[in-house]
This record gives C-alpha cells, structure tokens and sequence, in this order.
C-alpha cells in the first residue's frame, strides 16, 4: 500500500463528519439544491481527498445518470457521489461534477 497524501483547505471548508478529513471549500458549491436519501446534498464542482468507486447507472429524481459514489480517503466512508454521464441533455451541467450528501460532513470556517 502507497502513502497517503491528504490535501489541506483553507477557508469555509466541507469535512468528513468520521474523521474531519477535508472535501471541499464552500466556493467550489454549485448548487444546494440537491436532496440524497438521509436529507440535504450540495453539488460541487471540485472536492479533493475522495476516491472514486464503480460506475453504476442510476435513475434519480431528474432522470439516468452514469455515477460512482465517492469515498472519504481518510476512513473510508462513503460521502456521497460523482456524476460521470447524464443521459437527459439539460442534466449534461452535472457531468463531472461530485454530490457530497450534507449528512456527511461538517462546515469549518
């Protein structure tokens, strides 16, 4: 097993809620809108510290989408998923672009 490399953030940033790893900076957020099984979801255009998992196919409230969920690297929880294709053309903002589910995660200033 390689060494782990964990990026730091600075500023408003997204933790894991397990491990207080840190995910993404609050100017990074694209939307809030989003909604995932256990309450609030914020799409973000970049998150760091995450691996991805297997593609799978996946029919949401807007449609099928290509997507992997995505993995703390410091514990290894799952905190929410990336968008790898949308299959809807008015959904193609998404592609490329991760969910972390606000369940998941704390806010640090």
């Amino acid at each position: 097993m390689g060494r782990l490399f964990v990026l730091s953030l600075e500023g408003k940033i997204y933790c894991c809620k397990h491990c207080r790893t840190h995910l993404a900076l609050s100017e990074d957020i694209v939307s809030k809108s989003f909604q995932c099984k256990y309450g609030k979801a914020y799409l973000f255009g970049k998150v760091v510290n995450v691996t991805c998992g297997e593609t799978e196919e996946r029919t949401m409230m807007t449609g099928l989408h290509t997507v992997a969920d995505i993995f703390c690297v410091g514990c290894g929880s799952i905190v929410g998923w990336k968008y790898e294709t949308a299959h809807d053309k008015s959904q193609k903002y998404k592609e490329g672009k991760s969910v972390l589910e606000r369940s998941g995660k704390d806010i640090r200033s």
